[in-house]
Parts: structure tokens; C-alpha cells; sequence
């Protein structure tokens, strides 16, 4: 029905897994078909991609002949068309160039300079968001300074020349005869809404307008489509409001909401068949979204088998959670016949790969990175392994050209390459030139001597710390007082705070690895030398498999549209899914509801949800408390809920703050006092002896002993040796595998 009816609006709500691409390339078929032109046709979708597959779909179904003409394509390559031919109507010639994200951010950075503004509060990277945005809201530079929730919003982030700086940015791309990617919607709706005969000659062309995805649009293209089809057009929208999770890119719920109240007589079709996944997973998704008020009421279902339950798996910690899923990647490959390939682990934020990356490399699992980089691949990493490198080896060339200026610290190119040229005529390191630099052996001038000095003393002073003090001390200080703390944690957008999650992520590396050396009886080698030793074993080529055969890695957003046999969801914790941010509106809590909806669809056939009693947060083990989302999937659709989780969480008590919430790191001096206040209390606390006979230690342990440690989980004593100070347990960890710890370490619990 949704294929054949075409006598007006209608609205094709397609669940995950229901074949709306089916639906499209279809319907799209169906009009060739029953005599509606090619070129009469306008498809719109969000990727190229898509398009091109649309397109060879719609030609196996009706032949190239038939297909040649259609208009197919993004929103900004079809709008890009359409002012080419129209650019005069809005005062642009017809040779306009396109400004991609590089060039936009460049000419505000100009901008921004030359209004004598300082560019560590004004950067050009949000000015740039803040704009686009508006841009997609229609709200253009005119209008911008009138507007007043935006200039509320800039007043109170201390931002007042934002609206100046959108004035002078769009007169520069007018003068330039460019237009950055939003204009090419934004004046494309100027060029349709302003112009009633450029507005008709092309609502008469593109008679029929199909759009794909139409979750995703914002508010500019829901108003593009509205201006060409008018109230009673012919106009086929296909999405589904469940998978809406693109707000924090403009994207609009309500526009597939409100769609039937924008176009009368609009009729609404419901795709409720999910051909992906099995009956059990299906179920749990919808019960999960049942629990949404802004909704589309539909009931998605499947004809596959029943398959097995979802599996929410409590771990002890957020290195046992990762131990798990190792575990069951075998299990999946080994007794299940799962090729790496087909399995997928999906998390919150990219943060959260490093812990994983780190196991799968040490268990020998190939994996990859799927719309992103790796961990130790990304700058903000690379930059402060750089410093850790130098410190540990102040002749290591590489490391010191990346730092030496970053953060900026006048130390120019020019000044570099007379430090290499020195070295290279004296045979001998940049560093030993930089030691020797009073002597004027560098033709600099006093200015950059001094810079060059005060450099090498604060790598000296952290050098001089090598063998003293442990990687933990040792990494945070260098990140605070080498400047790149403050660089870093001095922005607020979405690239801002991701690199911010990634530097933590490093400290509860740090942490962790110390941690695990004094547990092991191995603090003599917990030092920063050690950590780099660990870290460049990950990062060589264990994982240098050209095969494609491989686990993929990825946000829940870069899932979107993918799918896999056997998928594990990670992180599933307050605070972290849904995140903090997510928790101050009703709005912001329903997309992390639909994006956890997004994740459990990715499945074919196996499903794990998974969260950690305890997770390193700022160098340190914090408690955690279960996500509220895994109370809002029905019990009969899921197994294996611990015994915390049951007993710890009241489903019906869900107040916006679980658990005391975590001071946020927005300051270099916030970063710090963070992880030393937790620094202390990071230590593993001993247990008590209770004195040691012939067969126990420590009183209650002996061979065969079940007990809980707090980050890798339960598991027996296997073997026993030393007394006193030097006592160690062989542990045969449930999920963590072997391990030997130093009792004076090791907290641990004995199972009665």
C-alpha cells in the first residue's frame, strides 16, 4: 500500500530492519511505471551513497532507459544544482565556490583576528557551529542579532560578538562569491520562498519529492520540502521517529512527529516488519521505547526465530566488563561459528575504545575502528605520549619536534630548523643543542633563548622524576604543567569535550597499569618508561592485519544503518548512558532512550548489554549504578541480571541524579585537583592479616578459596607462596583469566 497509494502526502513510518530502501526504490519504480517522468522525480537523501544505491536498484527494476533523468541526491548537492542556475536571485554569480569546514574556519579565524578578539574564547571551531546551526534554523545574520534566545545564549557564555562576527563572516563569503555547505540550503529556501516564479517553475519539475531518512532533517530542509510540495503535494516522507538520535546535529524530532499536521490530507503507513533481527530482540527494543512519550504508537515485530534473550552482563569493573566480552568474541567465533566480522562493540562515546582496543590487542582479537581513529592514534594522545617519550628518552627527535611549540609557546619553524641544522653539523641530538644553547651556538636572538631555556627546564625537571616517581604521578604532572591540560580542557563544544574524555581515559590508563603492577608485585617497574614499553607493544603491528576479517568498534551513532550477528553494548551506566547532559530534559533523555533502541537493532541474532559496578574515572575506581534503561526492557526478554543489579536499583525512583555526580573537568587546575584528590585514595588498600598458619594465609585463604577482587571479578586461589610482606595468590579469575597478586595489594574478598 505504501508503494502503490500516490494521490498525496503521505508519511512511511519504516522500523529498523523493515527495508524502507526497499519502499523507496519501489515506490520510486511504481511511478516510472504508471507514467510520472524521470525528471519530474526528486529524491532526496543524506548521503551520496545512499543515492548511488538507490539508483542502480531503481535501474535493475526499470532499466537505464527509463531511470536516465531522475533527480537523485543529497540535499546540499541538489540545492547546489539548483542555485548554479539561479545564483543571481540571490545576489551570487553562477561560478560560486563551496566552503568546506577547513575554509569557513579559516576565515572566521581571520575574522576573529582581526576584530582583535581572543581566539582562545572566541574559537573559531564553535563560532563555526554556533553559525551553522543558526543557519539551519533559518536564521540568518540579519535576523541573528534580533533573535532573542540566540543572543541570550551568547550573552551567557560571555559570547557577545558572535552576531558581529556572523555579519562580517557572511558579507567575506558574499565578497569571495562563496557559500559555505549550510548556505546552500539556507539560500536555496531564500532563493523558493522569495521568489514566487523560481518557486513554481520548480514545484511544476520536481512533482513528486521523496525523502529518505526524514528523522534526520532539520528545520531548513523540512521547510525546502514544504515550500516545493505545498500543503496538498505530492510528497513521500520515510523514516522512522525511533532512530531520531541527530539532535546535537540540528536534527528535528518534530518534523516527523508533526508531519501529518503540516500536510492535510496526509495518510500514514506503518512498516512494522523488522526482516533483521529475532523475535526476542525486536521485543526488548520496543518494550524499551515504550517508555518514550514523543512517539509514533507502532509495534515492531519479526517472523525469524524466537532466538535467544538479550544478555545484561553486571561486571565488577569496567577491566572484567571488557574481559567478558573478549570472552564471549570466542565463544561467538569458536562454538558459534561467528566470523569476526559480524560482531560488533558499541559505545556511548569514542573515550571508551581505549580499554577494549587494549584487550583485544593483548588476546590476540583483530579488530578495527569503524568511522574514527584509533585510541593512541588520536592527536590529543599522540601529543602527550610525544611528552611522555622525550621525557624518557630527551634524544628522541620525533617526540621533540611534535611538543616542543605545542602547546604554542613562541618556539617557531624557523627556530626548529636551526636546532636541526646544529645538530646535524655537530653529530649529535637536538636535545644536547637545546642543553647547550647559551653558548650561541644557534643563531637566535635573547627572546628565544629564553623560551628555548624555560623548555628545557620543565623537561628536565619531569626527567629528573623517571625513576622515582610512577606513571601515574608522574603522566599527570607532565599534562598539567606542560600547558596541554589547559589547552585542552579550555573548550566546551562536542570536539572539545571528546578530547577531554580522551585524556581521561588516558590518566585511568596510567592508573590502572600502576595499579595492576603493585598488585602484581611489580612496582619497581610501574614507572613512565614501563607505561611507554606497554603502550608501543599495543600499538605496533599485533593488530597490522590487512584482513577485513575483523571485530568492528564504533559509536552508536556511527551504527546507524549497519548491521551484525552479534552485537555488545557497553557502558550501560548512568551518567555515561544516558550521559550526564542528557538528564536535564525530558527531550535530551528520550534520543539516549532511541539511541540505545539504535544500538540493540544493530543485532541479527545475539545481543549483550552490558555495565560495570566500578569504572576508572580521573585515576580512580568510582561505584556505578546500572543505566535506568535496563529496567525499561521488559524481564521476559532478558536474562542474567546480577544480584546489584536487581537489589541496588528502584525502577520506580528515578530522580534526575543517581549517585553524586562527578565535578566536571572544563579547567587545567579542575583536572588536576581531581586526580590528586583521587590519587590518594587510588592506592590498594591491604588487607588486614589475621595472621598466617602452614595451610592459610592471611587466616581465611587457602588453595581453592573463592573470592572477589574488585576489578577483576570472582575467581579461585590456585596456588599460594611467601609470608608476610611478600605473600602472593595465584588467582584463576571467572572472566579475567590468571593472575598473581600481592596480597599486601591485592583488595580482595573471601566468598563464604
Amino acid at each position: 500500500m505504501a508503494v502503490e497509494y500516490c494521490d498525496g502526502p503521505q508519511l512511511v513510518i519504516a522500523g529498523a530492519g523493515a527495508g524502507k530502501t526497499r519502499v523507496l526504490t519501489h515506490k520510486i519504480a511504481y511511478l516510472l511505471f504508471n507514467g510520472w517522468k524521470p525528471w519530474n522525480i526528486l529524491a532526496l537523501t543524506f548521503t551520496n551513497k545512499a543515492a548511488r544505491e538507490m539508483e542502480a536498484r531503481i535501474k535493475v527494476l526499470v532499466g537505464d532507459k527509463n531511470a536516465k533523468g531522475l533527480n537523485m541526491g543529497t540535499f546540499h548537492s541538489l540545492m547546489a544544482s539548483v542555485l548554479r542556475r539561479e545564483a543571481s536571485y540571490v545576489g551570487y554569480k553562477s561560478n560560486y565556490t563551496i566552503y568546506d569546514e577547513s575554509d569557513s574556519r579559516s576565515l572566521l579565524k581571520a575574522i576573529i583576528k582581526e576584530m582583535s578578539l581572543d581566539e582562545k574564547k572566541y574559537k573559531p571551531a564553535v563560532i563555526h557551529s554556533v553559525i551553522s546551526m543558526a543557519k539551519n534554523n533559518c536564521i540568518d545574520a540579519d535576523s541573528y542579532s534580533t533573535n532573542l534566545s540566540e543572543v541570550d545564549m551568547d550573552n551567557e557564555y560571555d559570547l557577545g560578538k558572535i552576531g558581529e562576527i556572523y555579519h562580517l563572516y557572511e558579507a567575506r563569503l558574499r565578497q569571495a562569491n562563496a557559500m559555505d555547505f549550510d548556505d546552500l540550503l539556507l539560500k536555496a529556501y531564500h532563493l523558493f520562498r522569495d521568489n514566487d516564479e523560481i518557486r513554481k517553475q520548480y514545484s511544476d519539475k520536481y512533482r513528486y519529492i521523496l525523502i529518505d531518512e526524514y528523522q534526520d532533517t532539520n528545520y531548513v530542509q523540512q521547510q525546502i520540502v514544504y515550500i516545493l510540495s505545498g500543503k496538498n503535494g505530492y510528497v513521500c516522507a520515510v523514516g522512522d521517529d525511533y532512530q531520531s538520535i541527530y539532535a546535537f546535529r540540528g536534527a528535528r524530532i518534530d518534523n516527523i512527529l508533526k508531519f501529518r499536521s503540516l500536510f492535510d490530507d496526509c495518510k500514514l503507513f506503518k512498516l512494522e516488519r523488522n526482516y533483521r533481527s529475532t523475535k526476542m530482540i525486536v521485543a526488548a527494543a520496543n518494550s524499551l521505547m515504550k517508555h518514550n512519550k514523543n512517539q509514533i504508537d507502532k509495534d515492531v515485530y519479526s517472523d525469524k526465530a524466537d532466538g535467544e534473550l538479550v544478555d545484561i552482563v553486571e561486571a565488577c569493573s569496567d577491566k572484567e566488563e571488557v574481559a567478558i566480552v573478549c570472552k564471549e568474541i570466542k565463544k561467538a567465533t569458536r562454538h558459534d561459528s561467528v566470523e569476526y566480522k559480524n560482531i560488533a562493540i558499541l559505545y556511548r562515546t569514542n573515550a571508551q575504545s581505549r580499554l577494549f582496543e587494549d584487550e583485544l590487542r593483548a588476546q590476540n582479537i583483530p579488530y578495527r575502528i569503524y568511522g574514527g581513529l584509533s585510541f593512541y592514534q588520536r592527536k590529543e594522545i599522540k601529543d602527550i605520549v610525544a611528552y611522555f617519550k622525550l621525557v624518557c628518552n630527551p634524544d628522541d627527535e620525533e617526540a621533540l619536534k611534535r611538543i616542543i611549540n605545542y602547546p604554542t609557546r613562541g618556539i617557531g619553524d624557523t627556530t626548529i630548523s636551526k636546532i636541526i641544522d646544529r645538530a646535524r653539523a655537530a653529530n649529535t641530538s637536538l636535545w644536547n643543542v637545546i642543553c647547550d644553547i647559551e653558548t650561541g651556538s644557534v643563531d637566535v636572538n635573547k627572546g628565544t633563548i629564553t623560551k628555548l631555556i624555560n623548555f628545557r627546564n620543565l623537561i628536565a625537571g619531569f626527567i629528573e622524576q623517571t625513576e622515582t616517581v610512577d606513571a601515574f604521578e608522574l603522566g599527570k604532572e607532565i599534562i598539567m604543567k606542560s600547558g596541554v591540560s589547559a589547552e585542552i580542557y579550555s573548550g566546551t563544544d562536542p570536539d572539545d569535550v571528546s578530547r577531554q574524555e580522551n585524556v581521561e581515559q588516558l590518566i585511568n590508563g596510567l592508573s590502572d597499569f600502576v595499579a595492576d603492577r603493585r598488585e602484581q608485585g611489580e612496582e619497581e617497574h610501574a614507572l613512565l618508561i614501563d607505561y611507554l614499553q606497554l603502550v608501543s607493544l599495543m600499538t605496533d603491528a599485533d593488530n597490522d592485519d590487512s584482513s577485513d576479517n575483523k571485530v568492528t568498534l564504533m559509536t552508536i551513532h556511527s551504527a546507524k544503518g549497519l548491521e551484525y550477528d552479534t552485537v555488545f553494548v557497553v557502558g550501560l551506566e548512568e551518567n555515561l548512558f544516558p550521559g550526564q547532559k542528557s538528564l536535564t530534559s525530558l527531550a535530551r533523555l528520550e534520543e539516549e532512550r532511541r539511541l540505545l533502541y539504535v544500538a540493540i537493532t544493530r543485532a541479527e541474532r545475539k545481543c549483550f548489554l552490558t555495565w560495570s559496578q566500578k569504572r576508572w574515572r580521573y585515576g580512580m575506581m568510582e561505584y556505578e549504578r546500572p543505566s535506568r534503561f535496563l529496567k525499561d526492557i521488559s524481564i521476559q526478554y532478558v536474562s542474567k541480571y546480577g544480584d546489584s543489579f536487581a537489589s541496588d536499583y528502584n525502577p520506580d525512583s528515578r530522580s534526575i541524579q543517581r549517585r553524586p555526580v562527578h565535578l566536571p573537568l572544563r579547567s587545567s587546575s579542575n583536572l588536576i585537583e581531581n586526580t590528586r584528590m583521587r590519587s590518594n585514595r587510588m592506592t590498594i588498600i591491604p588487607r588486614e592479616s589475621k595472621g598466617a598458619t602452614d595451610n592459610s594465609y592471611d587466616g581465611d585463604l587457602k588453595i581453592g578459596t573463592r573470592i572477589s577482587h574488585m576489578r577483576f571479578g570472582v575467581g579461585t586461589i590456585t596456588n599460594l607462596e611467601g609470608r608476610g610482606e611478600n605473600a602472593k595468590a595465584t588467582v584463576e579469575f571467572d572472566n579475567a583469566g590468571t593472575k598473581q597478586l600481592l596480597l599486601k595489594f591485592a583488595k580482595i574478598t573471601v566468598i563464604h
